[in-house]
């Protein structure tokens, strides 16, 4: 008798095994969350013109001593699949009237909060140092965001 209650005992803890893995195998194919892939974007149909003067007082660039233009780049996204983008960075190469690079080593120019599918409206603030001649050329321009919000 006491052979048959160890064989029950020992039958007992492996069902017990058996029955949580299965637990823990079905609980991570439901809860599994979904994948956060990066999203290209397309810009397109890019322009620019001077900052309203609100925006524009008191602009310098980013090493806060020399004098600099405030534009907005204005264009189209392009988001071809069915899902809001979010937080999508925009790349994009700047050069002025001399071909000089107006942001030297620097191709990450700001972001879109969010890109809803299809064909959207975007703008972006740059300061140009002011001594860089116009009209500037707005080269190489894309974007990348994800497809969820990422938690910060």
């Amino acid at each position: 008798m006491q052979k048959y209650s160890k064989i029950i005992t020992q039958y007992a803890k492996l069902t017990s095994v058996v029955l949580i893995a299965c637990v823990i195998t079905f609980l991570s194919w439901v809860h599994t969350p979904s994948a956060v892939a990066l999203t290209q974007i397309k810009l397109f149909d890019l322009s620019y013109q001077d900052c309203p003067p609100e925006l524009a007082e008191g602009a310098v660039i980013s090493s806060g001593s020399a004098a600099a233009n405030c534009f907005i780049v204005t264009g189209k996204a392009e988001n071809g699949t069915y899902k809001t983008v979010y937080d999508a960075d925009i790349f994009g190469r700047v050069y002025d009237a001399n071909n000089n690079p107006v942001m030297q080593n620097r191709t990450r120019l700001g972001s879109i909060a969010e890109v809803p599918p299809g064909i959207s409206d975007f703008e972006l603030r740059i300061s140009v140092a002011a001594n860089q001649p116009e009209p500037l050329k707005l080269k190489q321009f894309k974007a990348a965001g994800f497809s969820g919000q990422v938690r910060r």
